[in-house]
């Protein structure tokens, strides 16, 4: 049986934590930045981590990470 093939783009968004969570940048923090708040800036900052539902349809999508 071949091997799977992972999907480059969600390889280079995502990364998997040491107890196997997934986690990603924030959307929304590249431009237009004068009309968010500080706090919702900031909050932007930190790292987002996917629910289980949505983790179990990535771990489709790059089997080998």
């Amino acid at each position: 049986m071949p091997k799977m093939k992972t999907r480059k783009s969600v390889k280079k968004r995502f990364k998997k934590t040491a107890s196997g969570k997934l986690k990603h940048r924030h959307a929304f923090t590249s431009h237009i930045l004068t009309s968010k708040g500080k706090k919702r800036k900031r909050q932007l900052r930190k790292r987002g981590y996917l629910n289980l539902t949505d983790q179990k349809r990535l771990s489709l999508m790059i089997p080998y990470l």
